[in-house]
């Protein structure tokens, strides 16, 4: 990361951005579904594969992620900022007292300790960006071991979009906190749009303030392996989130995302709606959604959702929606899990007024994805993320039952 410059003092925290972490948001998550969040790698001991974090897991090729070989170079970076946008350089210190929440598995807390310095993308109190902030990510080499840091930092009452893509290949582990002053209104997108043979693993962490408006969209397509923990929780109350994914898996890949969101304040709300393809012998996909209602957060709404679509024999997809509530003072809770092949009735009616079989399938599998990729509202993610998916069907629904 040559190219950042040294901004220590914007580390600072300041009535612009958001506070240090009250003792409260600083207390352990009482999920049993989560490890204790700490930055000391010797919390987060290398999995043996029984954890209930990492059950579903490949961890063979996470091995270097776990043990940190090799891992001393940085991904290319590319950047385009709005203007008063600032892009630059902290020490983990001084990230800890912006309030960044903590690792919660091995892989995020290695990157933590091991990127060195942490990338700062400030955004200012009070200001309307003309355009989104976009940070490109790109590895050369699917053999190299790399750790990347990230602090986002929105201030209170401003209104952003930012795009963070992955490209390339390589091994990469990172932690990204995404910190969202008070009243700010946050578009958050997140490409992982690897090359074949890459690996990406690590954290995704927002901490929202009060009565901001968060949406995070979160698309994995490509890599061999790809394993996101995504963690939310409030810095004050009237806090609202919105996560949408999407995920195409195939042949021999994995991957997995795993959502935690801890309602730790009054008065939030949550929304959470994944939706992920599967084609190909030994495509695995995996989707672990928890969220947390604590005995003060009264007065709050939350539901999860996450749709599979199986598109050919030798796919396997987990899904796993939790709730754990506290207290039942709440407006609603709720969540769903759906996983199953193309819906007969739908072809039926397609193919009835004279669409051919194969079309009928395509137009069935881009419904399923454009209502979510539709939410970015970035036209020119929206139209690569639509071409990405539109390649994908190209080998999938032309032969429906063939194993790949």
């Amino acid at each position: 990361m040559s190219e950042l410059r040294s901004i220590a003092d914007k580390a600072r925290p300041s009535a612009s951005g958001p506070a240090s972490p009250l003792s409260e948001l600083s207390t352990t998550p009482k999920s049993h579904l989560h490890p204790r969040p700490s930055f000391d790698l010797a919390d987060h001991p290398v999995p043996g594969g029984k954890e209930e974090v990492w059950r579903f897991t490949p961890l063979e090729p996470l091995r270097d992620l776990f043990n940190g070989a090799g891992g001393t170079g940085s991904l290319a970076w590319e950047s385009r900022l709005p203007s008063g946008v600032a892009l630059g350089e902290i020490g983990l210190d001084e990230a800890k007292a912006l309030g960044i929440p903590a690792p919660m598995d091995r892989v995020s807390a290695m990157a933590v300790n091991r990127a060195g310095r942490v990338a700062l993308i400030d955004v200012p109190a009070d200001v309307a960006l003309d355009g989104p902030v976009v940070i490109g990510l790109n590895g050369a080499d699917a053999q190299s071991t790399v750790f990347g840091h990230l602090v986002f930092r929105i201030g209170a009452r401003a209104r952003a979009t930012v795009v963070l893509r992955h490209t390339g290949a390589a091994r990469y582990g990172s932690s990204v906190s995404v910190l969202v002053g008070e009243g700010a209104t946050l578009n958050f997108v997140s490409l992982q749009d690897w090359d074949d043979g890459a690996i990406h693993a690590g954290q995704h962490s927002f901490r929202i303030g009060a009565d901001a408006k968060v949406k995070s969209v979160t698309a994995s397509l490509g890599g061999s392996l790809i394993r996101l923990m995504e963690t939310a929780s409030y810095a004050g109350p009237g806090g609202e989130l919105e996560q949408f994914g999407v995920y195409f898996v195939n042949a021999a890949q994995h991957v997995e995302h795993r959502l935690f969101v801890d309602h730790n304040q009054p008065n939030t709300v949550s929304n959470v709606d994944y939706r992920g393809a599967l084609q190909g012998q030994g495509a695995q996909a995996v989707w672990v959604g928890d969220v947390l209602i604590r005995k003060v957060a009264e007065n709050i709404s939350t539901y999860e959702s996450n749709k599979n679509l199986v598109l050919t024999d030798g796919c396997r997809a987990e899904s796993v929606p939790n709730l754990e509530i506290e207290t039942g003072e709440i407006r609603g809770a709720g969540h769903s899990s759906t996983t199953g092949r193309f819906d007969d009735e739908q072809l039926f009616y397609l193919r009835s007024r004279g669409i051919p079989e194969d079309e009928a399938r395509r137009l069935v599998v881009h419904g399923f994805f454009v209502d979510i990729i539709r939410r970015i509202q970035v036209p020119e993610v929206e139209q690569r993320l639509l071409a990405a998916v539109e390649k994908e069907l190209q080998a999938a629904v032309s032969s429906p039952n063939q194993e790949k």
